[in-house]
């Protein structure tokens, strides 16, 4: 068993709670820029001192419509200023804010609200509300709903506004560190979802940890721009260590607008998912490639990596900084001002970035910090930090964490950031906290200096008919890098050996098509058995088998003539796999890779 810890470096005081934040910065900081919201005609800036008022008569409104403190408020939206503003105003009123994902089905939303016992909830839209309407039969307990597209803010805020500002105060001065902030219902790749109880201590715990060792990003010069669902525990610890910090909010939902948005917004570093990185850099790559610069975009990559390797080996030598300079000018500078021209440090979590696309950023000149953590722990628990990162790990504990190694290699988690259980699951939490120590379900390797790397989940171990154990994210990572390849999944659970799922991306693919000379809009299912195209797949196979043993290595892979979708319940909310629904979809094309002998 190996252990490693980090001393935490700021405690956090019985006697706070996450609204302190809102009204520290008023009172300080009152012209400050807060947050930024998208409008027809550009940015609308939100001060500190306006967002502390429209907290305040949110808070007041709620506490007017009947809202006790502990009750449970839903809050289903896409990312937008609003989430953020009926997040505090609900802390403020001392209720307990409980995310729905906007994409969420009638069931998921049914069972959130019955399992929380929510008696309000404010949704987004009229689509929001009629699927609400669906399940309101089996919500004895939910009263009044608000609808943020029907004037939920201007509503509330009339109500409150100049009225409960004492009741407001009190219950914020009655509100600690140990009481109930919010209920996150996990996206469940298995099962149904469990709502993880996290406490203003927990998520004050995660800002005070990592905002000294994020200082660059996290700061009041500072500014990023949020289009990852707040309802997700990554986005939401985002949110709160930007209030904090005093960094500057933007937010988008729609992907559409992204690249515009970043233009105009010009944010200094950003958040996302892998997923995201992967398809900034495969739509960079496939622009140069239709250009006919493809293979500058090939060369400048290779350099950009090379660059970013001796950047942990002693250094680039002159050559290279030389070869560098060059490319920067002509290729990394580009791909900087598609990010809004001063980005240069980035946060990726929710599942391994791969160490080659790592290096490939930080040799453009943007340094992405990988870090690794659960709804469970607050978001992260480990992360990369400025003078403290290793490409490929998700780096060292935040300030105020331990982690452990299992003797079979599960890792555990030990700190504030851990939360106290799960709401109305007490065989879960037994199940999962042990001792203070949090069993997390994901294998790791941990070394001397306290870096930790995640090579997979003991849940989705396959044990092959020979009995061979196999991990299959690191093999499902390095196919996904491929620009050809939207998701893979390996399987292989009491066969003979290993096989994959593959499925195509359908924004790269027109192109490859045009480029072998075909018509851009092949159906997918006739590209199937192309041998053009399983050719291309098989050369990312034996990539991806390079990091394997050969008894782990992927013997057949079938391509897909769809890929796996939230609507068809194949995704988490966070793009994660949920095997069990995918396996149940298309058992015939998984059997199909294993013929009768």
């Amino acid at each position: 068993m190996r252990e490693f810890s980090v001393p935490a470096t700021a405690g956090v005081p019985a006697g706070s709670n996450l609204t302190d934040m809102v009204y520290d910065n008023a009172r300080s900081h009152p012209d400050a820029v807060s947050f930024s919201r998208r409008t027809d005609s550009g940015w609308d800036e939100v001060t500190a001192a306006r967002f502390a008022a429209e907290v305040t008569d949110v808070a007041g409104g709620l506490v007017a419509a009947g809202i006790e403190p502990g009750d449970r408020v839903a809050l289903m939206s896409r990312t937008r200023y609003e989430w953020t503003l009926f997040d505090y105003a609900i802390w403020a009123a001392g209720a307990v804010t409980v995310p729905v994902y906007e994409t969420s089905s009638p069931e998921q939303v049914r069972w959130i609200l019955a399992d929380s016992g929510a008696v309000a909830a404010v949704l987004e839209t009229a689509e929001h509300g009629r699927t609400l309407d669906g399940v309101r039969a089996d919500l004895p307990a939910l009263g009044q709903v608000w609808q943020i597209d029907r004037g939920a803010v201007h509503t509330l805020r009339g109500l409150g506004a100049g009225r409960h500002g004492e009741e407001i105060s009190r219950r914020r001065a009655a509100l600690g560190a140990d009481d109930v902030a919010t209920i996150i219902y996990t996206s469940g790749t298995t099962g149904r979802p469990k709502g993880c109880v996290l406490t203003h201590r927990n998520l004050l715990a995660e800002v005070r940890g990592i905002l000294p060792g994020l200082h660059r990003l996290f700061n009041p010069d500072a500014a990023t721009l949020l289009f990852l669902p707040l309802a997700h525990v990554f986005a939401r610890a985002i949110q709160c260590g930007a209030v904090y910090s005093r960094c500057r909010l933007g937010y988008t939902a729609d992907a559409r607008g992204l690249a515009a948005d970043l233009r105009t917004f010009r944010p200094t570093f950003l958040l996302a998912v892998p997923h995201v990185f992967n398809r900034v850099y495969n739509t960079a790559r496939q622009t140069a490639y239709r250009d006919g610069h493809g293979g500058l975009f090939d060369r400048a990559e290779r350099v950009a990596i090379a660059y970013s390797q001796a950047l942990d080996t002693g250094g680039p030598s002159p050559r290279l900084r030389l070869r560098h300079r060059f490319f920067d000018a002509l290729v990394y500078r580009k791909l900087r001002t598609a990010l809004g021209g001063r980005c240069r440090q980035a946060i990726s979590g929710g599942a391994p970035l791969g160490t080659r696309l790592a290096h490939f950023y930080r040799g453009i000149g943007v340094t992405v910090y990988e870090g690794y953590g659960l709804t469970e722990t607050t978001a992260g628990a480990c992360v990369n930090l400025d003078g403290a990162t290793r490409i490929g790990s998700v780096g060292r504990p935040v300030p105020g964490v331990s982690v452990r190694l299992a003797d079979d290699g599960e890792v555990w988690l030990a700190g504030d950031i851990v939360f106290p259980g799960y709401w109305n699951n007490d065989a879960a939490t037994a199940g999962s906290l042990l001792d203070g120590w949090f069993r997390t379900g994901d294998l790791g390797e941990l070394d001397s200096e306290g870096f930790l790397t995640i090579t997979g989940r003991i849940k989705e171990l396959i044990v092959t008919a020979g009995g061979k154990n196999v991990a299959p994210a690191v093999l499902e990572d390095r196919l996904r890098a491929h620009p050809l390849i939207s998701q893979a999944m390996v399987v292989g659970d009491g066969r003979p050996y290993v096989a994959c799922l593959v499925t195509l991306d359908e924004d790269f693919l027109p192109d490859w098509l045009t480029a072998h000379g075909m018509a851009a809009d092949t159906p997918l299912a006739d590209l199937r058995d192309h041998d053009g195209l399983r050719s291309e797949i098989q050369a990312a196979v034996d990539r991806a088998n390079e990091a394997v043993s050969r008894a782990e290595s992927i013997r057949r892979f079938g391509v897909l003539a769809a890929d796996f979708t939230l609507e068809a319940g194949e995704l988490t909310p966070s793009l994660k796999l949920r095997r069990n629904v995918i396996a149940d979809h298309r058992a015939a094309d998984i059997a199909a890779l294993y013929p009768a002998r």
